[in-house]
């Protein structure tokens, strides 16, 4: 094949416009640069519920039978549920075709190699672009075998071997899939549970037509705050596209902060696992630090992003890990991140502590009162990051460049960081118990990126 560029291989995964960046030849390509990279005998691959995805998978599929893999197919599914037939079932690697909250003409692919360890940019992303853009591939001894094969069930089972269902009680949950791909695992989980679940955009549709499925944008919250209010429901749950990330409303409708979730899935892993270690991002970290020191376990730092923390997990042997953008980690789950765990783990604790959502984060939100991620579109990212550290570094307690640049005084606190992909900076705040504090050093901050982005 001749050799062409390949523009959608990112840090983490691969992700492009359909037809321009991403298409059958690129689909067909990686695929044969991800056997010739691995050596692998036999792939797990599943895709999302995109326009796009199947045909995109199919072309996948023939570049890795023809680079000599065998490749089992599951189908419509989650990237989750890729991860879990990957080390389930013991094969050589994994992908997802995915775009999660994309755009709609965007598609993309997430890898794992054997046990479902991540493949980015810095393990091995860079090589099989390479491969893909030069086109030369190894001649296979023969060509792979497809079989097609459905993992729900055993999915469910397993899904279902992180609680005990006898704990639960009678709880009613608003569900949002925002017409992406979980409603099938929530239906699988559905006779398990003695829940009555309201079903929000339930139906899987590629075209989206209640908006791309991403809860983290405040936009994109009111059907689920609706139906809460609506149902007088204990608490509601949506999620991303391919269903990886899961966010939390409690039974007043009200949006919780995806830090504070880390905040009481640690807890809770701590309590049942005496003394283990729970891995964190470092936008927000003090609640979580805090509630692992009452608990007896210890909270480990890590770079943000799923690459750095799976490999963190791994290192440490963490029970969990929380990025506060809602992503959740489980050693169980061959450290990788689940959509599913984390809600099916809030009700449990609900069920057994008779508490409601609200009340089982609001102490923690008064103690820890956070800003949320503010976003902020610049001109020279690096150069306003310096300037800043610069202002504060007379009064500044500890410096850390762990990710971005956080600086921690006696009763606050800040992480500035640029992002990976686009000119970005994406700033949070927290204080120890004044909310007043935290939302003036929100509005300090916010004032000097605007000051020094000239």
């Amino acid at each position: 094949m001749s050799k062409i560029d390949i523009t959608c291989f990112k840090a983490y995964d691969l992700r492009g416009r359909v037809p321009d960046e991403l298409n059958e030849d690129v689909a067909y390509r990686v695929g044969r640069a991800f056997v010739d990279f691995l050596g692998a005998k036999k792939v797990a691959v599943g895709h999302d519920v995109r326009l796009t995805s199947a045909t995109l998978t199919d072309a996948l599929v023939k570049g890795l039978t023809e680079g000599g893999a065998d490749v089992v197919h599951i189908g419509q599914c989650g990237t989750e549920e890729v991860y879990f037939a990957t080390f389930h079932l013991g094969v050589d690697g994994g992908i997802c075709v995915t775009a999660s909250h994309n755009p709609m003409d965007y598609n993309g692919m997430k890898f794992v190699r054997e046990g479902s360890k991540p493949i980015s940019s810095d393990s091995g992303l860079n090589d099989i672009q390479a491969l893909a853009e030069k086109g030369d591939f190894k001649a296979p001894a023969k060509v792979g075998s497809v079989e097609r094969k459905d993992l729900r069930a055993d999915y469910i089972e397993h899904l279902l071997g992180y609680i005990d269902t006898k704990n639960m009680k009678p709880l009613k949950v608003v569900v949002n899939a925002g017409n992406g791909g979980v409603g099938a695992v929530v239906d699988g989980l559905e006779p398990h549970l003695p829940f009555e679940f309201i079903k929000v955009h339930h139906e899987p549709d590629g075209t989206f037509p209640n908006g791309i499925p991403n809860p983290i944008l405040e936009d994109n919250r009111a059907d689920t705050i609706a139906a809460v209010k609506k149902h007088g429901a204990d608490l509601g749950v949506a999620w991303d596209g391919d269903f990886d990330r899961c966010f939390f409303f409690d039974e007043n409708g009200d949006f919780i902060e995806g830090y504070y979730v880390v905040g009481l899935l640690a807890d809770a892993f701590i309590s049942k696992n005496p003394g283990s270690k729970v891995v964190h991002d470092p936008r927000l970290t003090w609640n979580t630090i805090d509630l692992c020191e009452q608990s007896g376990g210890k909270a480990i730092e890590s770079k943000t992003g799923h690459a750095f923390i799976k490999e963190r997990m791994r290192q440490e042997d963490a029970v969990y890990g929380g990025e506060m953008s809602a992503h959740h980690y489980f050693r169980d789950f061959a450290y990788c991140d689940n959509g599913n765990i984390p809600w099916l783990l809030v009700t449990e604790l609900m069920s057994v502590r008779g508490e409601k959502l609200s009340a089982m984060v609001a102490d923690r939100m008064a103690k820890f009162p956070c800003s949320g991620e503010r976003n902020n579109t610049v001109g020279n990212p690096k150069a306003i990051i310096d300037s800043i550290e610069k202002h504060y570094s007379a009064s500044v307690k500890e410096l850390k460049k762990v990710d971005g640049l956080s600086m921690e005084f006696d009763d606050w606190r800040f992480n500035i960081r640029m992002s990976s992909t686009e000119p970005v900076l994406r700033l949070n705040i927290e204080s120890r118990g004044d909310k007043s504090l935290m939302e003036a050093k929100t509005a300090e901050l916010l004032g000097f990126v605007e000051e020094f982005d000239v």
